[in-house]
């Protein structure tokens, strides 16, 4: 009976989270495997009630997870799930404490993010433009690729929002849109984390490979013949089969281009935001103007780009001072 109650509560979390702070399915998925792991946990220990987990508990199964090899960034997740489970759980029911306050994952090295330089960025994004007009037409699939991959570079999209994109603002009943590109103003708008939207500029090369993909698209779908569901028919990039482009293929076909123009890194539709974002950076200074772009809440999150500059100028220091060179030890 307490497994049921438990489920329960965890399902009437995930509800309140839906609906109070908009969060995405993809992010409600995650907290309802780390409370679901939370309770297999406490399971383990003969404490099927969460309500009875003390800080101590807290504090032994986030040393288990370390123990089993988990990453510090991936405990510090479960924390956040389980602090904010327990913060909810404590208007319905009476607990002496938050048992998840206070306690910390293990420390992480900190990462700076992947950025491919100036030119490799350039070259990937441009590498399945046409390059001849004499050439042969290219193909929707290459159309297609050109487009997403133009647009992720210059305007520093998560892949979410990329894939939820519709050539234009759509409401009705069946489907509402997310996001949409305005060619007049020169702008994609897009719905980011915690429900927010925001606009972000569109630079004159990907508005160009847009209005060739979407020539493309139209033709693509006259030829197909299928109606198409809501969601489908008015999605900005679409599939040879006329369905919404997700995540994961943008993934395969933004790998699969990187390997194919022999760029030596593993390139990911994420590296091309930390580019864009890397990049306006070292040209403008503003941080401020890239945190708004990149729609980060918080500026910490942004700050970590300057730390990646700084990196790179280093290496140019390194490199070039006379002073900064190591001195080749005598014959």
């Amino acid at each position: 009976m307490s497994d049921l109650r438990e489920q329960a509560d965890i399902a009437d979390y995930l509800s309140h989270l839906q609906t109070q702070r908009k969060l995405s399915a993809h992010t409600l998925s995650n907290y309802g495997r780390d409370l679901a792991q939370l309770c297999a946990l406490a399971a383990a220990q003969s404490k099927p009630d969460l309500a009875t987990l003390s800080h101590f508990d807290i504090r032994r199964f986030t040393s288990q997870l370390h123990a089993q090899g988990l990453s510090s960034s991936s405990i510090a997740r479960k924390l956040s799930a389980w602090r904010g489970f327990f913060g909810w759980l404590s208007e319905q029911v009476a607990l002496d404490s938050n048992p998840a306050t206070g306690v910390k994952p293990p420390k992480r090295a900190k990462s700076l993010p992947k950025a491919l330089g100036v030119d490799d960025a350039v070259r990937l994004v441009a590498g399945s433009a046409i390059q001849d007009p004499s050439e042969a037409e290219m193909s929707v699939t290459q159309l297609c690729n050109s487009a997403m991959f133009e647009l992720l570079y210059s305007s520093g999209l998560r892949v979410s929002e990329l894939t939820g994109l519709d050539t234009q603002y759509v409401q009705q009943a069946s489907h509402v849109s997310s996001g949409w590109i305005d060619f007049d103003s020169g702008e994609v708008t897009v719905t980011g984390k915690g429900n927010k939207r925001r606009s972000v500029p569109v630079g004159a090369a990907a508005l160009s490979s847009l209005r060739a993909w979407l020539a493309a698209r139209d033709i693509l779908k006259r030829e197909l013949k299928i109606p198409a569901l809501p969601a489908d028919a008015c999605a900005l990039f679409i599939t040879g089969r006329g369905k919404r482009m997700t995540p994961r293929i943008v993934q395969t076909r933004i790998k699969a281009h990187a390997q194919a123009l022999g760029i030596p890194v593993d390139v990911h539709p994420h590296v091309l935001r930390h580019s864009f974002a890397s990049h306006v950076l070292q040209s403008s200074g503003d941080l401020r103007a890239v945190q708004e772009m990149l729609g980060h809440a918080s500026i910490s999150s942004t700050q970590i780009y300057t730390a990646l500059d700084f990196q790179r100028l280093a290496q140019v220091y390194d490199s070039a001072h006379p002073r900064a060179k190591k001195q080749k030890n005598p014959a």
